[in-house]
């Protein structure tokens, strides 16, 4: 299949699912694949609002490039009583960093905004073999029992991922009903992009003249959070381009032991630093959770 027609279809599942009563909800985090569910968006005609959900560990090249992106909506997560959630009070209250197998600072930073929106999102089966597993044209998280009897019913081919979401692999009349019955209350996603390549989407962005993040000029392959533990030993290079959020890190680990102390919660480390050297080294295993035992 060429690119262009993959860029037909794509505009066409963007108009097929369109909510009828409000614009799409289009997550936009400052990437390549952001800029191309944007553009496409564009393309299809669709009613659709920009936003990007602050993480306050995007680097700073990344927040300059979102701000000049016309019409952004900035989302800042907060907590119940309306203080502002960031990175740092969230390691304070969480009692320990993020890491590869505790990732909560996605489910509390990124993925709150847009509740009972259809939301576009630029996610690729070719990403990761993690995401071609959890990934399809449509993703909706919530009430998995209900929502399982009732696609049963219908001609819809799903599948359902370990958090219990219904992932929609075809673009047919049937799923568009299901989709429209239940996004309101449920979180939605509208892939789009879901079958294209790294390749077709800096084809695609070359083609509609989309220079993209200064930051992919500069050598980086992913834009993300800074520290962020997904990204392993990249990280310290991080650190040493942003040294102020080593910093940022460093108070809020301090404190994260100050607080553990407190609840007389077991810890390993004496101090910020110690925690440092331990989470940049952080493997996928189970020891890297009995450091911080939340059991005690």
């Amino acid at each position: 299949m060429t690119l262009q027609e993959k860029e037909s279809i794509a505009i066409e599942r963007l108009r097929a699912f369109e909510p009828e009563t409000e614009p799409y909800y289009l997550c936009y985090s400052g990437g390549k694949d952001s800029d191309c569910i944007r553009i496409l968006a564009e393309l299809a005609g669709v009613k659709f609002e920009i936003h990007h959900n602050l993480t306050t560990v995007d680097a700073p090249e990344t927040i300059q490039y979102i701000k000049s992106i016309s019409g952004v909506i900035i989302d800042k997560a907060r907590y119940p009583d309306g203080t502002h959630k960031t990175m740092w009070n969230l390691i304070v209250k969480k009692r320990m960093p993020p890491t590869r197998i505790m990732r909560y600072c996605c489910t509390e930073l990124k993925e709150q905004g847009g509740k009972g929106r259809m939301k576009i999102i630029g996610v690729r089966a070719d990403e990761s073999k993690k995401r071609a597993e959890n990934a399809g044209l449509v993703k909706i998280i919530g009430k998995p029992k209900t929502m399982q009897k009732m696609v049963e019913k219908t001609d819809i081919d799903y599948g359902v991922t370990k958090m219990g979401g219904l992932v929609l692999n075809y673009d047919n009349s049937e799923t568009r009903r299901f989709v429209e019955q239940c996004y309101r209350t449920t979180s939605t996603m509208v892939n789009p992009i879901i079958d294209w390549t790294e390749t077709e989407v800096w084809e695609f962005l070359h083609y509609y003249g989309c220079e993209s993040n200064p930051l992919y000029q500069c050598g980086h392959k992913r834009i993300g959070c800074i520290g962020c533990p997904m990204a392993g030993k990249k990280r310290y290079k991080e650190f040493q381009l942003y040294p102020k959020y080593k910093d940022m890190y460093m108070k809020a680990f301090e404190k994260m032991l100050v607080e553990r102390a407190k609840d007389g919660k077991a810890t390993y480390f004496r101090n910020a630093e110690e925690v440092y050297q331990w989470w940049m080294q952080c493997t996928k295993t189970s020891g890297q959770l009995s450091l911080f035992d939340e059991n005690t």
